[in-house]
């Protein structure tokens, strides 16, 4: 979807796929791609191309997966189409992160002195449309079940290597449909599952705080660790393994 701003150029916030398919589940990717829109430094955030492909600026092989997984799910699915780096729109608006200034050891140049008014800039053009559009989609049946699908680096700079294969995020207000799901994984003798990491699953104002949990829907956010997923193959693998646990867990759940 697009719009338009005051001085004519053409925003484009998120991607939506299979808006009419019936299946409960509701697919997101917030950390889809890394694009950064012309009206910001041309284009730019003045770092360099190989850092605009690492997990600083996007969830790696994160929107392939979603769109397999979607697909095999027969739902819909919603993505991001700006760069985390440009606005995170898995923050709230006011969390401090929202625009980082610093990331995993690189300093981002366009973010460094952006103020208030530029981090409103961004809202209103990219985070806002973005959130709308998610929410009708949400929305679209009283029954949406979510699920967030966000990628983790193998390791941080000057951290030990993460051992995780994937894992499941939740926050304390509602883990029903994630501990079903993190079971079921573990029964995989194959797979090193993560409980709530390598990152706790709850912040206010983030997507699932917004579109789930206030609500009252069901919700997981799955993590894959991205050297697992740097692949169309890779993707379509773990879209194929991933969907019937889904499907399994939500019918099992009542919910």
């Amino acid at each position: 979807m697009t719009g338009s701003d005051d001085s004519g150029m053409t925003i484009q916030a998120f991607d939506i796929l299979g808006a009419d398919r019936p299946g409960r589940w509701l697919v997101t990717c917030d950390h889809a791609t890394n694009i950064v829109p012309d009206w910001i430094g041309g284009g730019s955030l003045g770092i360099s191309a190989a850092d605009m492909e690492r997990h600083i600026a996007l969830d790696v092989g994160a929107a392939g997966l979603t769109r397999d997984l979607a697909r095999r799910l027969d739902a819909p699915a919603i993505l991001s189409r700006f760069s985390r780096l440009v606005i995170d729109p898995n923050r709230g608006e006011d969390d401090p992160t929202l625009l980082m200034k610093l990331y995993d050891g690189t300093v981002i140049p366009a973010n460094r002195h952006a103020g208030p008014e530029e981090t409103e800039r961004r809202l209103d053009r990219l985070y806002r449309p973005y959130h709308a559009a998610y929410a009708a989609l949400a929305a679209r049946r009283p029954d949406t079940a979510i699920c967030a699908i966000h990628s983790f680096t193998p390791q941080l700079a000057g951290r030990p290597p993460r051992p995780w294969h994937v894992a499941v995020l939740y926050s304390h207000r509602d883990d029903r449909l994630a501990r079903a799901m993190i079971d079921r994984l573990r029964a995989e003798p194959d797979l090193c599952v993560g409980d709530n990491q390598p990152y706790l699953g709850h912040l206010e104002g983030d997507s699932i705080d917004r579109h789930a949990l206030t609500p009252g829907r069901p919700n997981l956010l799955i993590e894959l660790r991205n050297d697992l997923i740097g692949t169309e193959a890779a993707q379509a693998h773990w879209a194929a393994r991933l969907a019937p646990m889904l499907q399994e867990v939500l019918g099992a759940s009542g919910l």
